[in-house]
């Protein structure tokens, strides 16, 4: 079993879903909907690619001026 990050954020009426480490994506009118949707889309992935891990995701933030 292998962890990743994901990335969630509000598109209008739903919920988008964004695995850092592989780029899969998904969706879902609630957050546990969507990272359901996305674990059931990394799954699938993962049945056929051939990835190899580069260590972890840095997720961080920084400022922009207006």
């Amino acid at each position: 079993m292998s962890t990743y990050t994901a990335v969630v954020h509000n598109e209008d009426d739903i919920f988008v879903a964004d695995c850092a480490e592989l780029g899969t994506v998904s969706q879902g009118y609630t957050l546990e909907e969507a990272l359901t949707n996305l674990k059931e889309a990394t799954e699938l992935y993962l049945e056929t690619a051939q990835y190899v891990p580069h260590g972890r995701t840095l997720i961080t933030t920084f400022e922009c001026l207006n």
